[in-house]
């Protein structure tokens, strides 16, 4: 009786293990989804310790369901995962971060989206990136206490949001991806770059000198202080990019030479640029109806 009992607690005792092992709990960020099946949904997901991954959401759309509310885009958080053939499954899901001031006003909401978008191209299924997964969290963070510090905004535009944050992170997790532009040193001689007529190149991703850029046809003449502004970004940490004042002629400039070196990189243009236009020619198109009737208004009254 000694070996059949034996064999019996022995299979028992791996089974178990096996069973343990088919379930795993994680933490994630919630990249973006689409819907799947009458009730599902596909989420794809930064994590801590998996990188990105697809996880399936059973049930999630219909309305007695308990993890939709857990499972929004840009949410952070805990999930229980059952192996499967196919896509891994949710079983459970609570949130650690929701980010609800973000949510409550579109230019928050569009810069998360943006973030969140930029993660996803830029991240392999499956590959660790512990640093990626720190600064995701950290944008959306102080996106959310920038929205939380201008109060419901019941989904209008707002002012409060820091200017440089979203530039900063394009550099920061282009440094991260391994698709860091050389601001500091010419891409064709090694010397230290100084200010002067500068040159840069989309398709080397740096610059090249005065002496080295005039002899390349993939160059363009960099104004020295956007190129100022670009090296500091990269270079410094948030609190102190935070306190950074740029004048809204560089910030542009900016603004699209590293929209167009993203989309060099990536072969495509990101679709939450587009909404983030809409926005700041909405938030133009206001500015500029306050200024008349302000006129107005002086006229009217002298």
């Amino acid at each position: 009786m000694e070996a059949p009992l034996s064999a019996f607690l022995f299979l028992r005792y791996n089974t178990g293990m096996a069973e343990r092992t088919r379930v795993r709990s994680t933490h994630v960020l919630v990249l973006r989804r689409r819907d799947v099946a009458d009730a599902d949904r596909l989420l794809t997901v930064l994590t801590p310790g998996e990188g990105k991954i697809e996880l399936l959401a059973k049930g999630v759309r219909k309305t007695v369901s308990r993890k939709s509310g857990h499972l929004e885009p840009f949410t952070h958080a805990h999930v229980m995962v059952a192996q499967a053939r196919t896509w891994d499954l949710i079983t459970e899901a609570s949130t650690v971060e929701s980010f609800r001031y973000l949510r409550e006003n579109l230019d928050a909401i569009g810069q998360a989206s943006y973030a969140c978008e930029l993660v996803d191209a830029f991240s392999d299924s499956g590959d660790e990136n512990r640093p990626l997964w720190e600064l995701a969290l950290f944008v959306l963070r102080e996106l959310d206490e920038a929205a939380a510090g201008g109060g419901s905004t019941g989904g209008a535009l707002v002012d409060e949001l820091p200017p440089n944050l979203l530039r900063w992170f394009d550099l920061h997790l282009l440094s991260l991806a391994g698709f860091q532009p050389q601001f500091f040193n010419c891409l064709g001689c090694s010397a230290p770059i100084e200010p002067g007529a500068n040159f840069f190149s989309l398709s080397e991703g740096g610059i090249f000198c005065p002496r080295c850029g005039p002899l390349r046809s993939d160059v363009e003449a960099v104004p020295v202080d956007v190129l100022k502004v670009l090296r500091y970004l990269q270079s410094q940490p948030w609190p102190e990019v935070r306190r950074l004042s740029v004048r809204t002629s560089v910030a542009r400039y900016v603004d699209t030479l590293l929209q167009r070196y993203l989309s060099h990189v990536l072969e495509r243009r990101l679709r939450s640029t587009d909404f983030l236009r809409r926005l700041e020619h909405v938030r133009q198109q206001r500015s500029n109806s306050s200024e008349l009737g302000g006129e107005e208004k002086k006229h009217a009254h002298p």
